[in-house]
């Protein structure tokens, strides 16, 4: 019978062939990873192009035109005008809180005296504003309630004390409405004494200076100045 010959088996030493196929599957293993890894993008340029893109986003906005900033100064602007209504009106304070700087009480027969008075007091370079009932009374009007609306919308009162003024009950009411508006206001109300002595000037107003109307211009310019010293105070 034929039978193999141990001398034609393959020895230990001819195995490698053998081994080596085993070792190809590894390689081929071994191989495709590192083509994987080839083929596969590479992350660091991908983040640095995105860290470049995040810092050139505030380079971008820093080189906007100042026109892209119009809303928020426009929202400013809208607010403007509410912060300007705000605003306190100073016309309704001081001097111009009242119609008239002077209201000028005489009796009827001083009409004259009273009207260059008051023409002295307007037509100076303070032009201050003067009320004379004769002439800026409303028609139809009550006279107390003109006469009292009168005094309660001047700063001052300018008392033209003369014979006539002390012998009318009417001049004595408005002397004492005069005193009653702003009795404690120094200086609002000024006594201008005409065509009497010191012995008969009114007791009612023993505890005021007057004005002695005796001089060259009658006492208006002492008037005036006494006025404008009160006007003085209001600011």
């Amino acid at each position: 019978q034929a039978c193999v010959q141990p001398s034609t088996m393959a020895s230990p030493a001819s195995l490698p062939a053998a081994s080596s196929p085993s070792k190809k599957p590894r390689d081929k293993i071994a191989d495709w990873f590192r083509q994987a890894l080839l083929k596969k993008p590479k992350k660091m340029p991908v983040s640095q192009e995105s860290h470049a893109s995040d810092d050139s986003q505030p380079s971008s906005q820093e080189s906007l035109p100042p026109s892209s900033f119009s809303s928020p100064l426009s929202f400013s602007s809208d607010a403007s005008p509410t912060h300007l209504s705000t605003h306190v009106d100073t016309s309704s304070s001081g001097r111009w809180g009242k119609d008239y700087d002077v209201c000028v009480c005489h009796s009827e027969e001083d009409l004259v005296a009273a009207q260059e008075l008051v023409s002295y007091l307007e037509d100076s370079t303070s032009s201050l504003r003067c009320f004379l009932q004769l002439r800026d009374a409303t028609p139809g009007g009550a006279i107390v309630s003109e006469l009292c609306q009168g005094l309660s919308s001047s700063h001052c009162r300018v008392l033209l004390i003369t014979p006539g003024f002390l012998q009318d009950p009417w001049c004595k009411y408005q002397m004492l409405q005069a005193l009653t508006e702003a009795p404690g206001s120094e200086g609002c109300t000024i006594p201008l004494l005409s065509g009497l002595t010191r012995a008969s000037y009114p007791p009612e107003l023993r505890f005021m200076y007057y004005v002695d109307g005796r001089g060259r211009d009658g006492g208006f310019y002492q008037v005036k100045e006494a006025v404008l010293r009160y006007l003085e105070t209001l600011h």
